[in-house]
């Protein structure tokens, strides 16, 4: 299989929609917020590679190409915010003191866990670029000092647990405004969170397209000064 795989450049593709395709129909089937297409497909994938015993760089080879489209489809996001930019304008200074605190909030929630839990500085480090896209947080985390793999990992579950989970904690909270909604999607999720924002409304979808954009601006002044302030302690 991994032969195949190596013979075929776009097998790793096409394995990649078609996961990603049984997602899709298992959430149109049992609408529940686990069953959320991007979570199937990646637990489909592990499970075939473990199962085939195929290296992930093989699969990777195939693979790479849909992260082509991941540039594309971010910029898209621009669209619901440029239909909402007169919303925008009249809320712009409730919207980034909103950014800013989530900012913050995510920071300081990582130092803190870090520290009670007495993990290693790298590692704090390492999650403390969480809640940016993937391009901001490897270069954040690299400035830092903190693992790239794990910083990965933590940006796939930040995006992830704010899909799925998002909804469900908005309602429970009763936070009800659109505006909020979508920034509370986009500065904690990123561009996965802000797939489900637009899902929500395009208001949600606006907020969290600048949320994204934002966040990432703060988050490379931010981390750099929480991973001295760690130091220091």
């Amino acid at each position: 299989m991994a032969e195949l795989l190596q013979d075929s450049i776009y097998f790793g593709v096409a394995i990649s929609l078609f996961a990603y395709w049984i997602g899709v129909k298992c959430k149109e089937k049992w609408n529940f917020p686990l069953m959320n297409p991007l979570l199937i497909s990646m637990v489909l994938i592990i499970l075939f590679l473990w199962i085939t015993k195929i290296p992930f760089e093989t699969y990777s080879n195939g693979a790479k190409y849909i992260t082509y489209f991941l540039t594309p489809a971010t910029v898209c996001f621009a669209v619901p915010l440029y239909r909402q930019l007169q919303a925008l304008k009249e809320n712009m200074g409730a919207v980034l003191a909103g950014i800013l605190c989530g900012s913050l909030a995510h920071g300081l929630i990582v130092m803190g866990m870090g520290i009670w839990f007495v993990l290693p500085e790298e590692l704090i480090c390492s999650i403390l670029p969480k809640s940016v896209t993937t391009a901001i947080a490897l270069g954040v985390s690299e400035e830092i000092g903190g693992i790239a793999a794990v910083t990965v990992v933590g940006v796939t579950i930040a995006g992830l647990s704010g899909n799925i989970l998002g909804p469900v904690l908005l309602k429970w909270f009763k936070i009800e405004e659109p505006e909020a909604q979508g920034l509370a999607l986009g500065t904690a999720s990123h561009a996965i969170g802000t797939s489900k924002a637009v899902e929500l409304g395009e208001i949600q979808g606006a907020m969290s397209s600048l949320a994204i954009v934002v966040t990432g601006i703060l988050t490379v002044v931010l981390a750099p000064w929480m991973a001295s302030v760690l130091a220091t302690l």
